[in-house]
This record gives structure tokens, C-alpha cells and sequence, in this order.
């Protein structure tokens, strides 16, 4: 990003709703990175949640923002101000972005998911952005495509995940024996007990694992030590299991070196995963779009390796019904279906699960020949370095560096 001698500055920011937009934050700045000769500076805004698995990415240094207004405003105007920022990534925070927009920054934002968005939802996003890369999807419902068409700079780009890195390194074999489980951030702005979901589903997808026979897994995600160790104490687990956050590199790596891998569906596991053509379970969905990606990973790679939850907890169609009225009031709908859960019937729920995800592990074993990188392949892999160029295209667009 050199248009003169000196470098440019650039706020980034991930909206902190899981893990996703770190994941993406963090492929777009590698592209960024591996471009020769270019010269950049790098401020986080907010992303508090993320910030574990940015660790190791070239950002300076991470501004927290108040969350009332118009406490908010004075102090973006100020960031803004003092750190010379001359543009900005924003991957899903529209509030933020439009924000960034009204202090005058240019900004590209980063859509994974534009297949979610119905006219309940047009007020949260920055449809008058720079640039607004949207990724590709295997499916656009006809209800995003009226708020889709009201973007101003729209530009379609392949899935956002890192191209780099560590390559496939396990060769899985007729049983696996190294699993990865991926939960992911776990918290969003409207989850009230964020701790329901693991509660329910980590000691029912370890036990399957200990019945199938896997010696080591790793359990990565935001999960506090205490209830980590709380939840892996509490049922039969692989002779080697441990638990820890990872961030995006390491990830990357032991995703590159399992047999199989366990996930809560985000999108950016699911496609990072395709990329590397590693046998996936979608554990239960945690919020609305995973239920979108779990439906979409299971069409492409074919039925059976995804893990609904039981009808006592949620209708997965009751949900999607409900999104009409903006994503707020589907997430009613599952937030307080696992919370009923885990607070009512949590042994009976988690045993539910854990024999779904058992099932799911023989069909992994029984079709050996499923092609786990057909999600992937659907929407492409060059989405990083796609929004890397917009992002050097704004900021020659902006003349030499202040």
C-alpha cells in the first residue's frame, strides 16, 4: 500500500459476534502482508473479543470504544484524528462502519454473510460504503436480494480465508485418531449466558469421540479455564485431550494435522476447512447464520455429517421463518431454546446430541470418498487478496499519505 514514502494508516475492526471476522481480519492482512514492497500501519478498533486470534498479525495497537453514544462518536472522531487513519477494514460491524464513514474515512466493508439479510436488517448495514465485498454464496435467498441491490459499491468476492500456510498434513485414514473440536467465539452482543451452548454440546461430541475410538483432540474456542476443565471432568474424553484458544495460525495448523474436525458451523471454519479437504462434523448451530452454513456445507459435501438439534430445542424452519422481522427476533428463538435446554434438560439433550454426533463420526468413517472440499470449491478461495486490492485501490484513491 505505497503511493508515497511515507505509509499509510489503516483501522481494522471485526464486529464481536464469534470468531469469524477475526478469522478474516486475519486473512486480509497476510494478503496485505505478502504483497512486496508496500508499506502499511495497522490500528484495531473495538474487536475485544478477537483480539486472541489476531495474535501474531501486524496490528500496532487496539483502541477500545465506549458503547453508549455519543461518548462512541467523540472518541472514533479522535482515533481518527490523532492516528492519521486513512482508511478502513471493517468485517460485519455495519454500526461501525458507517460510523468510520461519517468521520470522513473511507472504508471497505467485508459481508460473509449477505445470504442472511432481509429488509428487517437494512438499517444495520453500511450499504453506501466504498466498497463492500460481499462473499460469495451457494444460495441467495430472493429476501436479501431487494437489500443487496441497494448497495452502493457492491463487489462480489471468493470465500475470505487464509491462502497460505500450513498445508494438509495428515493423510486420514480408515478410523480417525486426531480430532480437532472448533467452538469458536461463543459470545454475541444479545447472548445473555453464553455458557449454555458448550454445556450442551463439548462433553457430548467428546464422549463420541472417546467411543469412536480418537486418542488426542483439542478443543479450541473461548472456553474460561474453569469451565473447560469443568465440562472435560465431567464426561469420558480421548486419552489426550486438551483445551485451549488458538490463534489463526495455530489453528491453522492443527486443522492441517487432524483426522477429523468438530465445529460449531461458522462459515470461516467451514471453508477453511474445505480448503484443506479435512473430514467435518457441524456440530448443532449456536445462532442464525449456522444454521445457513451447517444447511450449505451439508448440501455440498453431501447429507449426513451435520447435527441438528432436537425439536425440544429449536425448529431450525421456525427460526429461518422468523428472520423476516430482522435477525434479532430469529436469535430469540435459539438463544432461549438453549438456554431452556441446558437449564431443563440438559442430560437428556446433551445424550440426544451425543448420539447424532456418533452417528455422524460412522459416516465419516463409512464414506471415505466424500469430497470435503466441495463447499469451498463452490465459492472460490482468493477473497483475501480480492479485498486486499480494494483496500490499496481506496487508498490510492485518497492521494499521498498525510
Amino acid at each position: 500500500m505505497r503511493v508515497s514514502g511515507e505509509s499509510r494508516t489503516v483501522a481494522v475492526a471485526g464486529v464481536d459476534f464469534g470468531w469469524g471476522s477475526s478469522g478474516k481480519l486475519s486473512a486480509v492482512l497476510a494478503a496485505l502482508q505478502a504483497r512486496g514492497g508496500e508499506r502499511s500501519r495497522f490500528v484495531g478498533l473495538a474487536s475485544g473479543l478477537g483480539r486472541p486470534v489476531l495474535a501474531g498479525s501486524p496490528v500496532e495497537r487496539w483502541f477500545d470504544l465506549p458503547g453508549a453514544e455519543p461518548q462512541r462518536e467523540r472518541e472514533l472522531a479522535r482515533i481518527v484524528r490523532e492516528q492519521r487513519v486513512e482508511a478502513a477494514l471493517v468485517v460485519l460491524d455495519g454500526g461501525l462502519a458507517r460510523a468510520l464513514g461519517d468521520c470522513g474515512v473511507p472504508v471497505v466493508f467485508v459481508d460473509s454473510l449477505p445470504f442472511l439479510w432481509t429488509e428487517g436488517d437494512r438499517a444495520e448495514l453500511p450499504l453506501d460504503a466504498e466498497v463492500y465485498c460481499a462473499q460469495r454464496c451457494v444460495d441467495l435467498p430472493p429476501e436479501c436480494t431487494g437489500v443487496l441491490a441497494d448497495v452502493r459499491r457492491l463487489r462480489w468476492v471468493d470465500a475470505v480465508i487464509a491462502g497460505g500456510g500450513a498445508g494438509r498434513r495428515a493423510v486420514p485414514g480408515p478410523r480417525p485418531r486426531r480430532a480437532l473440536v472448533s467452538l469458536g467465539g461463543l459470545r454475541a452482543p444479545q447472548l445473555d449466558d453464553w455458557a449454555s451452548y458448550p454445556q450442551l454440546v463439548l462433553p457430548a461430541a467428546l464422549e463420541a469421540l472417546a467411543a469412536s475410538g480418537v486418542d488426542e483432540v483439542h478443543v479450541a474456542g473461548n472456553l474460561p479455564a474453569w469451565l473447560a476443565g469443568q465440562l472435560v471432568d465431567s464426561c469420558p474424553v480421548p486419552a489426550a485431550t486438551t483445551v485451549g484458544a488458538l490463534a489463526h495460525e495455530d489453528f491453522l495448523h492443527r486443522l492441517a494435522e487432524c483426522d477429523v474436525l468438530l465445529a460449531s458451523p461458522g462459515l470461516t471454519t467451514l471453508l477453511e476447512a474445505g480448503r484443506l479437504a479435512v473430514p467435518t462434523v457441524c456440530l448443532p448451530p449456536q445462532n442464525l447464520s449456522q444454521i445457513f452454513n451447517g444447511r450449505f456445507h451439508e448440501r455440498a459435501v453431501g447429507g449426513g455429517s451435520r447435527v441438528v438439534w432436537p425439536k425440544e430445542v429449536f425448529a431450525e424452519d421456525e427460526a429461518l421463518a422468523l428472520r423476516a422481522g430482522g435477525e434479532g427476533r430469529a436469535l430469540d428463538l435459539i438463544y432461549g431454546g438453549i438456554a431452556r435446554a441446558a437449564q431443563q434438560h440438559r442430560r437428556a439433550t446433551s445424550a440426544a446430541v451425543r448420539g447424532l454426533v456418533a452417528e455422524a463420526l460412522r459416516r465419516v468413517e463409512r464414506e471415505p470418498g466424500t469430497d470435503w472440499g466441495a463447499l469451498t470449491a463452490e465459492v472460490g478461495t482468493g477473497g483475501a487478496a480480492q479485498v486486499a486490492d480494494a483496500l490499496v485501490e481506496v487508498l490510492g484513491a485518497a492521494g499521498p499519505a498525510r
